[in-house]
């Protein structure tokens, strides 16, 4: 009986340890997203918000002029992002000999193969990223109140070319599919690369102390669950960490032309306008450097600390309310 209910205990822990961990990358990081992709793609601005003091400041500007939706619009698009790019991978994998997971045994075709297919995927879903993009960033004061499924309208609309008028200055989606595929494909190798090595070094430690004393119960379902949680969430943060400045070039780009109006994250009101005119990431890069010095590259990085810092408080308040629940329970 009393194994049975530290059975149970042990599949809700796992179940709700994993919900708060979604629910902190998808819901409560959202604002940091928002506030993070308006400073990248806003040229205009003095102030880079490189700490979190300034970008605290700036949320609580917006949140006062233009009520809490400023900080959570476009959340709805960023879950249909993350729902083509599965279905996208799945139906590809499916369809062609491109494997989806790479197998202990793996070769260097293999991995090439697997690589095609992330590539592909982020082909796929690079229009709904773009209408997403937009949607997270243009600011609500002239914002229509847009329906959930208004990201696939635009997508599928950027691809046959209809839709909203765009200006002369939007990059034709051929010219945004490699430094689309180039970040999406870093990302998941840096991820990959950092979550084995993290989980590795934290198995191998769980695995030496386990050898030098006898583990409670509560200590070994902590090791089942945390080292998981703990290799994502650092897999997550150097991704992009080191891809921040590529980060930034890529939605510069995909932004350019679509008429989008955003926020002034200097001032907290009024609206600006985006009238860039790079002719492709090469042009974007040089241009960056040269009108806003390297560390234009990283305007909006305190949104980042901001977020992760977040995530670790969660992960960290999760494992105390599970690590009492379980004592109680034995």
């Amino acid at each position: 009986m009393e194994l049975m209910k530290t059975e149970q205990l042990n599949r809700f822990a796992g179940f709700g340890i994993g919900l708060a961990s979604l629910f902190t990358e998808n819901v409560l990081a959202h604002p940091c997203i928002v506030l993070r992709r308006q400073c990248q793609v806003n040229y205009h601005a003095r102030n880079y918000h490189l700490t979190p003091f300034t970008v605290i400041n700036i949320m609580y500007s917006f949140n006062k002029t233009q009520g809490p939706r400023a900080l959570w619009k476009g959340m709805g698009s960023t879950f249909i992002v993350q729902g083509v790019t599965l279905g996208a991978e799945g139906i590809i994998s499916e369809f062609t000999p491109l494997p989806r997971e790479v197998s202990h045994k793996w070769n260097p075709k293999q991995i090439g193969e697997h690589l095609l297919l992330k590539s592909l995927t982020y082909m796929v879903a690079m229009p709904f990223y773009s209408a997403s993009l937009i949607e997270t960033v243009q600011s609500e004061i002239i914002r229509d109140n847009a329906g959930i499924l208004e990201c696939v309208k635009e997508g599928i609309g950027r691809v046959i070319g209809l839709g909203v008028p765009h200006s002369k200055r939007l990059l034709p989606l051929l010219s945004l599919i490699f430094p689309t595929v180039l970040h999406g494909v870093l990302h998941y190798i840096i991820s990959s690369v950092i979550q084995k090595l993290v989980l590795f070094v934290l198995k191998r430690k769980t695995y030496n102390s386990h050898l030098a004393e006898s583990t409670s119960p509560m200590q070994s379902m902590l090791d089942a669950y945390f080292p998981e949680l703990i290799a994502n969430f650092a897999a997550s943060l150097c991704s992009d960490v080191i891809l921040y400045p590529l980060e930034t070039v890529l939605h510069r780009l995909h932004i350019q032309g679509t008429r989008t109006i955003i926020d002034n994250t200097d001032l907290g009101y009024e609206v600006l306008p985006i009238n860039t005119q790079y002719e492709g990431m090469r042009d974007c890069i040089n241009t960056i450097r040269q009108e806003e010095g390297m560390f234009g590259f990283y305007k909006g990085f305190g949104a980042v600390i901001i977020q992760y810092t977040l995530h670790a408080a969660v992960l960290q308040i999760t494992k105390i309310i599970y690590s009492t629940l379980l004592q109680n329970s034995i």
